[in-house]
């Protein structure tokens, strides 16, 4: 009986993934992995499976001792801990078998693995292990075709510890009608929104019920409402479901901003329990989201359709969530304010500012390869890297990223929690979503969030839950969560900061050691003191990174590598012009001078 190893590599910090949030209530992780829950459902009952989330607990020796096998399933963020994964793997003599996301995409640049499963797998899994079993394992499996979601079975969920997850999550749809030029969803899963069926979503909601789990649960689908007629026979299924159990979950899911013009779906969305919907907006800029095929994005009739939408929305009793992108090719200097104030006016709390990435596979890949814009550079876990050359100068594209980033989650948390009180100002409080919550347990929940904010942050907290106390009693419990959650957003962006200022202090000390003269004619014993001393504050200033900011992929230890190099003479002779260091993991840009 073979034994396999399910193993989810780890994602770095992220704004969504509210990881400094849920330290506050011991909880690892905000998501399980439901891709390989979903595989492990398709394995026969002769294997032996064991899951082991890293982002929830190491992966331990013994763990490889007992594997015959390891299945790796990742996104493209998780690849600095997918290679570490599979370099142990590699040194234990475990075979690897990698899908998902990234690998489907990126496979041909991912070493060490032994078999690919890519694609969608309900087809082609049962004919890999197969193959396998029989000695006859291709190195790589494609679908060859998109398949029917009916086949797709009930999530494994009892593989996890459920506690130590904040959401459970589950699948209803695959693919989306639209096709933004950026986007990769179609490439991956087309353009036609394949469905389950009601019954096989209740089984999954019986599933997670029966395992006793009470809560947060996240419908996955990149575009929940892709497919409006079956959407409109799930909805219904799942109200009555919920109502006859005392509505145990609350859900939210992400849609296509044209859900505002669904009123009668919204209707029974929030019938059903919804009480947060991520809204895939980026921009404003309507000549913007033209250029970036975003037309349900736009009403001719209307120049303020995306306020609006978001208003509709919330009033219905959904709090809204936003994705947004700089760096678009119809930017200009004023996008950095637009983005700001529209943020602040709409009341999006959460809002995933980011720049703008050109995916492989995508249309804009496509495009900018065509326009000769493609940089030769992987795509960065770093926020501030670019893989193409934008319209805009790059420096003020990342300087002004920092400025919007910086000014919706600044230190004080003041525009922060003023966005939360316009969302609450305009939220319709549903009773049976922001149900009553002992006086006793906001009490505790309110001091554990005091306890960890600074003395800049505490007098504004202080002032926003007296107003919400006062004027808007029953969303209290949704306050005090919002809260929770700009904690984590404000660190994540002072993380971030951090790790940045590392990098281009490296940077500065580099130039300033060129340019007084330490160079390559200076006396060697002279020159070696000077490295020494530069190598130490180098050193001094990594170990004062707080090593709750350290990740897998931050760059911190390859940067530093870097500096050392490059103080030695044969390091100083291969720097460009400029005398500055390549950041980690990319080709020099010579139109920076600077680390941003």
């Amino acid at each position: 009986m073979p034994n396999a190893l399910l193993l989810y590599p780890k994602h770095p910090p992220t704004y969504w993934g509210n990881n400094y949030a849920l330290e506050l209530l011991g909880i690892k992780a905000v998501f399980p992995p439901l891709g390989l829950l979903t595989v492990a459902a398709m394995f026969p009952s002769r294997y032996r499976l064991r899951l082991v989330d890293l982002n929830v607990t190491p992966l331990e020796d013994a763990d490889l001792e007992w594997a015959d096998l390891a299945f790796t399933s990742t996104m493209i963020p998780q690849r600095p801990s997918l290679e570490q994964v599979v370099e142990r793997c590699n040194r234990a003599q475990v075979p690897v078998i990698a899908g998902g996301p990234h690998p489907t995409t990126f496979h041909e640049e991912i070493e060490g693995i032994d078999h690919f499963v890519l694609d969608e797998v309900e087809e082609t899994f049962p004919t890999f292990l197969r193959d396998l079993e029989n000695g006859v394992a291709r190195p790589v499996y494609r679908a060859p075709r998109k398949p029917d979601m009916s086949t797709a079975p009930v999530p494994r969920f009892d593989l996890i510890d459920m506690n130590e997850y904040h959401s459970m999550c589950l699948q209803f749809s695959r693919g989306c009608p639209f096709d933004c030029e950026f986007c990769d969803i179609t490439k991956l899963y087309g353009r036609v929104s394949r469905t389950k069926s009601p019954q096989q979503m209740v089984a999954e909601f019986d599933c997670l019920y029966e395992l006793g789990w009470r809560g947060p649960l996240f419908l996955v689908d990149d575009n929940f409402i892709g497919n409006k007629r079956e959407v409109s026979r799930l909805l219904p299924v799942l109200a009555e479901w919920q109502m006859e159990r005392g509505h145990p979950y609350s859900l939210f899911t992400e849609a296509s901003v044209n859900l505002v013009r669904m009123n009668d779906l919204m209707d029974v969305m929030i019938d059903a329990g919804f009480d947060a919907v991520f809204l895939g907006i980026e921009t404003p800029n309507p000549k913007a989201l033209r250029k970036m095929k975003k037309p349900q994005n736009l009403d001719v009739r209307d120049d303020n359709y995306l306020f609006t939408a978001v208003r509709k929305i919330q009033q219905k009793g959904m709090m809204v969530l936003g994705g947004f992108i700089l760096g678009l090719d119809d930017d200009d200097d004023d996008a950095f304010d637009a983005q700001i104030e529209f943020i602040q006016e709409a009341g999006i709390p959460i809002a995933l500012v980011g720049l703008l990435t050109a995916l492989k596979g995508t249309s804009l890949w496509a495009r900018l390869e065509s326009e000769n814009r493609l940089l030769d550079k992987p795509v960065e876990i770093d926020a501030t890297a670019l893989n193409f050359k934008p319209q805009m100068d790059p420096r003020t594209l990342v300087e002004g990223y920092l400025r919007v980033v910086g000014t919706i989650y600044d230190s004080t948390l003041q525009n922060y929690f003023d966005r939360c009180l316009t969302l609450l100002d305009n939220l319709n409080p549903v009773p049976h979503i922001h149900k009553p919550v002992s006086k006793h347990l906001l009490y505790a929940s309110i001091m554990i969030i005091r306890r960890h904010l600074t003395p800049d942050q505490l007098p504004v907290f202080s002032r926003y839950i007296a107003r919400v106390s006062r004027s808007h009693p029953r969303l209290l419990p949704l306050a005090i969560r919002l809260a929770a959650m700009g904690y984590h957003c404000e660190k994540l962006t002072r993380q971030q900061t951090i790790l940045r200022e590392f990098k281009a202090y490296l940077n500065r000390e580099l130039v300033s050691f060129n340019e007084s003269g330490r160079g390559l004619d200076a006396a060697t014993e002279v020159e070696d003191g000077f490295r020494k001393e530069a190598l130490q504050r180098a050193e001094a200033r990594r170990r004062a990174i707080p090593e709750e900011f350290r990740y897998a992929g931050d760059g911190v230890s390859e940067s530093l590598a870097e500096f050392q190099l490059a103080l030695s003479s044969e390091g100083r002779r291969a720097l460009p012009d400029n005398g500055t260091l390549p950041l980690a993991g990319r080709k020099a840009d010579p139109r920076e001078t600077t680390s941003p």
